[in-house]
């Protein structure tokens, strides 16, 4: 057999114990099942409210119980472990079952879910749900959910920390289904924090090394030379930044340029001396312009004084 097709069997005959468990011993409590198999048979471990009712006089009912596993359902040497459930009103099993009680005696819906729901939460539970499905007041089918503190529906948590149960409840208008989720008290969930006031925060956060420690420090490889600079370690090796041998391909070529004194500076900018020749040499040329223009304009106002007195 495939292990797919092999687990789809063990999942289905895990099912078919745990309704035949409900059916038998529902007057008992019955709080759930465990399943392990072992070398020496399977071991079971049922959880109930009242174990007495469950091994039954003499261990009249807990001998059914076991030939019954057998016969019907082919394990091989059934060994049933009974235990008593220590807070019922936290086991959602027990509590769904006690809900769907309530209805089928006449309890109306909301006082029954209400008082169920308080049970849960003065029993220390971090949250709680419950959810009645089907024709709870009339004859059209809804929903009614009854909720207290926090509650997680997906996720890892919903599946591993959340307590879920289901029964059905019969009544004149039909089934109602009764569904309960518990967060138990003292659950670890992954997005619980705490706040310490009052602490110094040096006693929980070690100081981390700053950048100048690190520089202070020794390089990772001891054998290393220190390039340029004075060592800061004894034992280090100093070497003159000259000395480095540096790679050079030999398609590259090396070009020198020669800088002229006065071309141009490291900086980019000229030399003052130069900068101040060539001022004087614009002014110069300035007032050249400025004498030829004043002694044109003169001989123009001579000229024409000259006309206006031959005129006159």
């Amino acid at each position: 057999m495939a292990d797919e097709q092999q687990f789809i069997e063990n999942g289905l005959q895990r099912t078919q114990i745990d309704e035949f468990f409900q059916d038998e011993l529902g007057r008992a409590g019955y709080g759930g099942m465990q399943i392990a198999k072992t070398p020496m048979g399977t071991q079971i471990v049922l959880k109930a409210e009242k174990p007495g009712m469950v091994i039954g006089k003499g261990g009249k009912n807990i001998r059914k119980i076991t030939t019954t596993l057998e016969q019907e359902f082919d394990l091989e040497d059934p060994q049933v472990d009974v235990q008593e459930v220590d807070e019922p009103d936290l086991n959602a099993r027990i509590v769904a079952d006690r809900l769907a009680n309530a209805l089928e005696r006449g309890w109306y819906f909301r006082k029954a879910g209400h008082t169920t729901i308080d049970r849960i939460m003065e029993s220390g539970a971090l949250g709680a749900e419950i959810v009645l499905s089907g024709k709870v007041t009339g004859a059209r089918s809804r929903v009614e959910k009854f909720n207290r503190g926090y509650i997680k529906h997906n996720g890892e948590p919903a599946e591993e920390i959340v307590d879920s149960g289901v029964a059905t409840a019969v009544m004149k208008l039909g089934i109602i289904g009764v569904r309960v989720k518990i967060i138990p008290p003292g659950a670890e969930l992954p997005d619980d924090f705490e706040v310490e006031r009052g602490v110094e925060v040096e006693a929980y956060v070690p100081a981390d090394e700053g950048v100048e420690e690190l520089l202070e420090g020794e390089p990772e490889n001891g054998d290393a030379p220190v390039v340029g600079g004075p060592p800061e370690d004894e034992s280090a090796e100093t070497v003159p930044a000259e000395e480095v041998d540096v790679d050079v391909d030999s398609d590259e070529e090396v070009v020198e340029e020669v800088v002229e004194a006065g071309d141009a500076f490291d900086d980019g900018e000229e030399p003052v001396e130069d900068v101040e020749e060539e001022l004087e040499d614009l002014e110069t040329a300035v007032e050249e312009d400025l004498d030829e223009e004043t002694e044109q304009e003169a001989e123009e106002l001579l000229d024409e004084m000259e006309e206006t007195e031959g005129d006159r």
